[in-house]
């Protein structure tokens, strides 16, 4: 295998893995119907990416790698599989890879980019190979290729594939009912689950604050349990407060005490998503006072409480789209943001907004002001029966209301008084839109 073919390049999963490809020795070609910085990035290491799907694109390839959104129908995996080229998915790709090394794997429904991200910071000093959902500032991308055989990686559950994996350890951070699409029920999501535990080979680090969680570890043996309320977890966290802005905490692991740990990105979730990285890391052999410093330091993933604009009015970057998200990341935000916060949702998918519809209820208190745009449809059709105004009345906030028309938000938020925090949030195109009204205000 020389010569390696990835259908749908640009994604953020695709091109963790084409770049680690690269730097392994492979020829990488590739294809995408839309360029990005990433594209970028890719050309800049010598990966040939064409803008159009077409069979003559894999002359010479032996190996194709199709992301999820790839299905019969596409001419190059037509063309592939007609002509006899192996075709495997991203996750299988990543098995691979990750199988022959001493693999570190990060699942749950939430809080994954950032772990693995955070992970990947701490461990830095160990020179793993990270490939995350996200790009780490640390590295400044979403993948690196370490000398050692660590090697960290986000493990993706709503296709099943983290199942192709079988890691050294791994962390699941929470359990909830999402993909619904895929899975039909959160008993079959569990079962993934509970397969997941039994693929790891050493060590699993769970949140058992997630009462799924606590349903799924039943009777499992390799179990390492994690905790911000539960003093007889493995590892937990005491004494959270907010000083200057930032997070400030005690971790104490199997009865020993760390110390004081401060976090600069809002929110419990993230104190929480921390106790496995400082358990893996303490495990390793990282540091300590290395270890806190470069958590102190870590500014999460992109589109994790991505702050993109920061004068008269704070703009916000965040990927959260399911209802525990949006929560999570409100509550982070009313810790620690002085002014009034106005959240900017777009909904994903409307089979996401059908199944998880009396999960809205209640997640924008925190926020002052809510707008709601239209659902980004991820290809869907508009076939669930659910509007958008059906949403807005779920949510029971008093002050919400439908924005449809990108300039009228562009100049709502230009009009805003001082201090003002946007929080943009969702899985969709609202990124390109805070970008873009970003780029308005900067004139």
């Amino acid at each position: 295998m020389k010569r390696v073919y990835f259908i749908g390049i640009n994604g953020i999963g695709m091109s963790g893995l084409a770049k680690v490809m690269k730097n392994k020795g492979y020829e990488v070609v590739g294809a995408d119907l839309s360029r990005s910085y990433i594209t970028e990035e890719l050309e800049d290491m010598g990966i040939e990416i064409f803008g159009h799907h077409c069979s003559s694109n894999l002359e010479g390839c032996s190996l194709v790698v199709r992301s999820s959104a790839i299905k019969e129908g596409n001419p190059e995996y037509d063309y592939a599989i007609k002509n006899g080229i192996e075709v495997i998915k991203r996750g299988e790709l990543l098995a691979l890879l990750m199988n022959e090394e001493q693999g570190i794997a990060v699942a749950g429904t939430h809080g994954k980019t950032t772990t693995s991200s955070m992970l990947g910071a701490a461990m830095l000093s160990l020179d793993p190979t990270i490939i995350v959902g996200g790009i780490l500032p640390e590295i400044n991308s979403n993948a690196k290729a370490g000398s050692s055989k660590l090697f960290i990686a986000e493990a993706d559950e709503s296709d099943n594939s983290f199942l192709y994996l079988s890691p050294f350890a791994s962390i699941i951070t929470n359990i909830e009912a999402d993909h619904l699409e895929n899975h039909g029920s959160l008993e079959n999501i569990e079962k993934s689950f509970i397969e997941f535990i039994d693929k790891t080979k050493d060590e699993v680090i769970v949140n058992i604050d997630c009462e799924n969680i606590r349903r799924v570890i039943q009777g499992k043996s390799k179990i390492k349990s994690y905790s911000l309320v539960d003093n007889s977890a493995d590892i937990y966290a005491s004494n959270i407060r907010v000083e200057d802005s930032k997070i400030h905490y005690e971790v104490t692991i199997c009865g020993e005490e760390l110390g004081t740990f401060v976090l600069s990105i809002p929110g419990e979730h993230n104190v929480s998503n921390s106790l496995p990285v400082i358990y893996l890391a303490h495990k390793f052999g990282v540091d300590g006072e290395e270890m806190k410093k470069m958590l102190k330091l870590f500014k999460g993933a992109k589109r994790r409480y991505d702050i993109i604009y920061d004068k008269n009015v704070k703009i916000i970057d965040d990927y959260a789209h399911h209802p525990t998200e949006i929560k999570a990341t409100l509550q982070g935000a009313k810790s620690i943001e002085k002014g009034k916060i106005v959240a900017v949702f777009q909904p994903h998918r409307y089979s996401r907004v059908k199944f998880l519809l009396e999960e809205f209820k209640g997640v924008f208190d925190n926020a002052d002001e809510v707008l709601l745009l239209p659902v980004y449809s991820a290809g869907e059709k508009d076939e669930f029966g659910v509007g958008i105004e059906k949403l807005a009345e779920k949510t029971g906030h008093k002050n919400i209301r439908v924005e449809n028309n990108e300039d009228s938000l562009s100049a709502f938020v230009a009009e805003k008084e001082n201090g003002t925090v946007f929080l943009f949030m969702g899985a969709g195109s609202i990124s390109g839109i805070a970008h873009k009204i970003t780029k308005n205000l900067e004139g």
